[in-house]
């Protein structure tokens, strides 16, 4: 029987098919939804993996049992399922494992609006009703009238409400080699692209859950190795990648070379600020200091978070932010319910790099200051011991300052660096920033010897 500690995450399901996650456990977890969430009504959609229309008819039929109307909007990405639960105003849930392995699926589910479902706000009580349930042998009685499951097509909506939200009409021609890595890109790319001044080159647009290419993950830089030699080949003006179920984006510039995510979200947040003067911009902790500086350069108001959308979405209401950006290349829009839609970060860059006659790697060397490590990841025994190492060694320094709002940040003049246990797996997650690259190898090798030491 699963623990369902390993599968109920801080703000999503995710676990191995069939081991951890079956049908009769969806169907619980959409049974649990409908209650948790009190919803009339709610939608469903699901990626490409071979998994997905099992598990999310399953949860349908759940959600049914507790009287619930259930609109089937079938393959989407999940900015896609975002932009269905803001639209009808309707709770959601999207099966999808994103960047994970094809032998994963999961569960990310929202309330009404986009809004999120994390641990504080629903998800720790679906758990609790789902063990209650299965514990007790199964779901009670049905509902006296339960739920009907119908369909709906929302991609041309979609496409239409994003570009709606950025001119894209005037740019100059560009060509764009955009790499779905057979994930959920591949379904929607095409029509949000569609009469777009664009020369589109695809690669990996078949829709394949098993990941016959590389690893759906952008993040990862083993996986832009063929988006960079295809811009290079073609000689295109940019490149981007879309994870697994296309709520992240990332870029490559004309040179094949990897945009940072945080110039990104400087660049959108300039242009969302130029539309929005003096509005809030929310970043979280391992974003470059270049985006707080490009915010207030700007006239707004960078406000500072934890990592994880659901954090980011809290901070988003809270505040009436205008945009919000994580370094993993998440991009949340008060435009789009404060939800992440890494395709509308891709309009932007498009249009702001289709609105000039520059190439993409000036655009964006504005708002690329620093030199920084990316994340390195180290496995260990003990998260916590380790940690407290780390903090211990920079503690009685008179040049630096520590804050803990997630995990430890340390920060001096020139330097800050972050460290932060995983969620998932036994790992502490390091990214350092400094002023120049040596500095930036010298505090790295620093905090990974008391780490792995």
């Amino acid at each position: 029987m699963t623990d369902l500690s390993q599968i109920v995450k801080a703000y999503d399901v995710r676990g191995v098919v069939p081991d951890q996650l079956d049908e009769p456990l969806a169907e619980l977890f959409g049974a649990a939804f409908a209650t948790v969430t009190e919803a009339e009504a709610i939608v469903v959609g699901h990626d490409m993996r071979p998994s997905s229309p099992g598990l999310s008819r399953a949860f349908a039929r759940g959600a049914t049992s507790r009287g619930a109307r259930v609109t089937e909007i079938g393959l989407c990405s999940t900015d896609e399922l975002y932009f269905a639960s803001g639209t009808f105003d309707q709770p959601g849930a999207m099966f999808t494992a994103s960047h994970n392995p094809a032998q994963y699926n999961g569960i990310k589910m929202c309330r009404k609006g986009a809004s999120p479902v994390g641990q504080d706000t629903g998800l720790a009580d679906i758990r609790a009703l789902v063990e209650q349930w299965r514990d007790a042998g199964g779901l009670p009685e049905a509902s006296a009238t339960p739920g009907e499951i119908v369909q709906r097509d929302v991609l041309a909506d979609y496409a239409d409400y994003l570009r709606n939200l950025v001119d894209l009409t005037s740019i100059r021609p560009l060509k764009v080699v955009v790499d779905a890595g057979n994930g959920m890109g591949g379904h929607t790319v095409p029509t949000v692209f569609d009469g777009l001044p664009l020369d589109l080159v695809p690669m990996y647009f078949e829709l394949d859950g098993t990941f016959p290419n590389h690893e759906a993950n952008p993040l990862d830089p083993k996986n832009l190795v063929d988006l960079q030699a295809k811009v290079l080949e073609t000689g295109a003006d940019i490149g981007l990648a879309f994870d697994g179920d296309a709520d992240r984006c990332f870029a490559v510039d004309e040179r094949g070379e990897p945009v940072s995510p945080s110039a990104i979200t400087a660049l959108v947040a300039a242009r969302e600020l130029a539309k929005h003067p003096g509005s809030a911009v929310i970043h979280n902790l391992i974003t470059s200091w270049s985006v707080p500086e490009v915010v207030k350069e700007h006239g707004g108001t960078p406000v500072r978070t934890r990592v994880g959308h659901s954090f980011i979405k809290q901070e988003m209401a809270r505040t009436g932010a205008v945009f919000g950006g994580e370094h993993s290349a998440h991009y949340y829009f008060r435009d789009f319910w404060n939800a992440d839609t890494g395709m509308l970060a891709a309009l932007h860059v498009l249009a702001a790099l289709g609105g000039q006659d520059g190439t993409l790697s000036a655009l964006v060397a504005e708002y690329d200051r620093y030199a920084a490590s990316g994340e390195i990841n180290s496995t260990v025994d003990d998260q916590a011991a380790r940690s407290a190492a780390v903090r211990t060694a920079f503690a009685s320094r008179d040049d630096v300052e520590l804050d803990e709002l997630d995990g430890l940040t340390v920060t001096s003049t020139d330097w800050w660096f972050n460290l932060r246990p995983s969620n998932t797996e036994p790992l502490l997650r390091l990214n350092v920033e400094a002023r120049d690259a040596d500095t930036v190898a010298r505090i790295r090798d620093e905090v990974l010897a008391i780490i792995r030491g």
